[in-house]
Parts: C-alpha cells; sequence; structure tokens
C-alpha cells in the first residue's frame, strides 16, 4: 500500500494543473456515453474493472487494459478542459485500435480525482502497458500546439 500510495502521491506532486480550486458535487449518472463518442467515460468501478484494480492492488500498480490508455481528468465547467475534449475525441478515432481515450469527471469521481492528487485540471494519466503511469497537466496555447502535445505524448509514453 505504501508503494501505491507513495507512487499516486508523486504523481500528484508531479502535477501543476491549469484549472484549480474545489470541485463542485454532482450527481454521478454511472452513464457510459461511448454511443456518442469515442472517449470512454469512467466511473470508479469502470476504472477499477478495466484501468486498475487499487483495492485489490495496494502495493503496486497493475495495469488491466489490453491496451495502453490516456485518462483526461476534467470538469464541464473548466474552459482548457473543454478546449481539450474534442482534439481527444480527435485522437480516440485516430488511434483507434491502437490505444483507449478515457475520461474521468472531477466532480462526480471525486475519489478518484484524490487518489491520483488531483488539484488542478485538466489532467491527463498516460497508462503505458508495462511500467507506471505518467501524469500531465494543462494544455498548449492552441487546439495545434495542444494536438501535438497529446500525440507526442501518446507516440512516446503509450506506442514506444
Amino acid at each position: 500500500m505504501r508503494k501505491l500510495i507513495l507512487l499516486l502521491s508523486v504523481l500528484g506532486i508531479v502535477f501543476a494543473g491549469s484549472c484549480s480550486g474545489t470541485t463542485k458535487n454532482k450527481e454521478n449518472t454511472g452513464k457510459d456515453t461511448t454511443e456518442k463518442s469515442e472517449a470512454i467515460h469512467l466511473t470508479k468501478k469502470d476504472f477499477i474493472d478495466r484501468v486498475m484494480d487499487f483495492e485489490k492492488n495496494k502495493e503496486t500498480w497493475v495495469y488491466k487494459g489490453d491496451k495502453p490508455c490516456v485518462i483526461d481528468f476534467y470538469a464541464d465547467w473548466c474552459p482548457p478542459c473543454r478546449m481539450a475534449s474534442p482534439i481527444l475525441e480527435e485522437l480516440a478515432k485516430e488511434y483507434k485500435g491502437k490505444i483507449y481515450v478515457y475520461k474521468i469527471n472531477v466532480d462526480q469521481e471525486q475519489e478518484l480525482a484524490a487518489m491520483f492528487g488531483i488539484q488542478g485540471i485538466p489532467a491527463f494519466l498516460y497508462c503505458p502497458m508495462k511500467g507506471n503511469p505518467t501524469m500531465n497537466s494543462g494544455i498548449g496555447q492552441s487546439k495545434e500546439e495542444t494536438k501535438d502535445m497529446f500525440k507526442k505524448n501518446i507516440d512516446s509514453i503509450l506506442l514506444k
């Protein structure tokens, strides 16, 4: 448990976000909206089933997916998150079959946000098939710069 907490704490400390502040309580619908988008919205249960069962693996990171993934920690009220969202949708289509693009609403999934030390958003967790995940935060000054940043991280962290 200590190693996992240390890993998650380090990821949280390394992180410096674009939007910060307290989160708002909203009802969690638990709906998977994959029929509307390529990105997959995750609840805590989905995260445990598809990404990592932190309740069983308390000591080490054990990725459960069959493809690497990027997880977008976001909120509906966050302007940089709204800018990143369509770019991630494009990349989910472009990299379809190679990676998953997951989204976690920090207002609805406060436990997951706290587990990763999310204090500002948007925040992005890149989970390769082997090894530990990498946290990254913020977006570029333009759509092109942001898309290039995501592609560089996907190619160098997830598909190397």
